[in-house]
């Protein structure tokens, strides 16, 4: 008689998570035709569908719906076995995924690479950039050892530990570069371009210029580059993170001018499972994180960019 695997299970965990199986095998790094195999062999075993196969989009059945909340434990217990394991070694080595959060990962990321390719050169890095409710979701189920985003996240079942501090500058049209620099109520009456939503940078300006988290004239993009560039295209006006002045504003015509005090700065940290086995690598990790980020300027206490 044939068991359930492993490889089963993940394979079942990454469809249900991807909902199609051309992306759930892109994921797993095999064939289409393998994942369908698998999962169809899985069924047989069980005598009952998991999925309801469409042609678009492939859906879990009630079965489906229970079996994967008890999968998912499986394999995070199987993933903290190995973590045990590695969490023995010194200095850490193997595979070590890392979520970051789209407004940090274009500026920080190359950094962290060189960083931890030179104090951990056993490790294999599997970075992942996300928004920050995907990451924690990720984080949660075992899919991530660690994400950098901003603090705080609030979650009992995570520890939380603060890289750096940064503020938020002002962008416009280099045509504006000689006029006074509004404060919070002044943007309220500009056309302010702002994240999609999903993003916590655009929740994090809102809440500086205090306006609803779904103001009804608001002009979206999908990366802080695109809002640089329609503000130099005279769009309107936008908000970016220190980290990012240098990378966005380098091809665009605009200027850049800090907020008046109380300046608008954001957290960022790194988090991780309480539970993980890797704990006290994961600090080494975020020492070497903060180390990457004080090369960019970006260290606790760093002064922010010059007006």
């Amino acid at each position: 008689m044939i068991a359930i695997t492993i490889k089963h299970l993940r394979y079942f965990e990454a469809l249900a998570h991807h909902g199609h199986f051309s992306r759930a095998a892109e994921a797993c790094a095999i064939s289409q035709p393998a994942l369908s195999l698998q999962i169809k062999e899985l069924e047989e075993i069980l005598g009952a569908a998991l999925f309801e196969r469409g042609a678009r989009q492939t859906r879990l059945t009630p079965l489906g719906q229970e079996f994967v909340v008890r999968v998912r434990d499986i394999l995070r217990g199987v993933d903290e076995l190995e973590d045990l394991a590695r969490g023995s070694c010194s200095p850490l080595a193997g595979r070590l995924r890392i979520g970051v959060i789209p407004t940090v990962a274009p500026y920080l990321l190359p950094s962290v690479i060189r960083h931890l390719a030179t104090r951990f050169p056993a490790v294999d890095l599997r970075p992942r950039e996300a928004v920050t409710q995907r990451l924690l979701d990720e984080l949660t189920d075992g899919r991530l050892d660690a994400a950098i985003v901003a603090l705080p996240v609030s979650q009992p079942s995570l520890v939380e530990q603060p890289l750096f501090d940064e503020e938020f500058v002002l962008v416009r049209p280099q045509s504006e570069a000689g006029r006074p620099v509004p404060n919070a109520e002044g943007l309220r009456a500009m056309r302010l371009l702002l994240l999609d939503e999903g993003h916590c940078f655009r929740d994090q300006a809102l809440a500086y210029c205090k306006l609803p988290t779904t103001p009804g004239d608001l002009i979206q993009g999908s990366s802080l580059s695109t809002l640089v560039q329609m503000v130099g295209a005279g769009i309107g006006v936008t908000l970016i993170p220190q980290m990012a002045v240098v990378v966005e504003t380098r091809s665009a015509p605009v200027t850049v001018a800090r907020l008046p005090a109380p300046r608008p700065a954001r957290t960022i940290g790194i988090v991780w499972r309480k539970s993980t086995p890797l704990s006290s690598q994961l600090a080494e990790v975020a020492e070497t994180v903060r180390q990457a980020a004080g090369t960019l300027g970006l260290a606790q206490g760093a002064a922010p960019v010059a007006a």
